[in-house]
């Protein structure tokens, strides 16, 4: 079962970097645990393909109880894209749905309302650009695969 982040309440703010074909970087604000980098191998799918996004949870609560919670959570995360769509699936109302394993192979998802997530502007691209090269070279050798079956296996 994909850990959801208390509902996804527990998730305030962030950006994912997609630009670089083949690798998501980013990093991701939590309650208690604040902000967690990540690195990702794959692509974004649809119409954020080879963008960066950037997103606000209008549901954020910073509950004390996230923290026991999250006390296992792998902080950076690295790891591999499930799915990550502002439209995720075609009997589903559009909205920003991010999903990843880690290398540990816990599976992530955030689920979000349709306006809180957007594709970054050319500002806060150039703003992300330090920051998501940074993650890139600092956590790329980490990565590898999280699958143990054949793609055909996954969505």
């Amino acid at each position: 079962m994909a850990q959801k982040f208390g509902n996804y309440r527990w998730v305030k703010e962030g950006f994912l970097d997609n630009r670089i074909a083949g690798c998501v970087v980013g990093r991701i604000t939590f309650a208690v645990l604040g902000p967690v980098d990540l690195y990702l191998k794959g692509d974004f799918k649809g119409e954020i393909a080879g963008q960066a996004i950037c997103f606000r949870n209008s549901v954020f609560a910073d509950e004390d109880l996230a923290g026991q919670v999250l006390g296992d959570f792998e902080v950076p995360q690295v790891g591999e894209v499930s799915l990550i769509s502002f439209d995720p699936h075609p009997m589903l109302s559009p909205h920003p749905y991010i999903e990843w394993f880690s290398i540990r192979k816990n599976h992530y998802r955030i689920e979000l309302a349709p306006g809180d997530a957007w594709i970054a502007t050319d500002r806060e691209v150039a703003e992300l650009d330090a920051v998501s090269l940074a993650i890139r070279q600092d956590l790329s050798s980490r990565a590898r695969s999280t699958r143990d079956r054949t793609d055909s296996d996954w969505v």
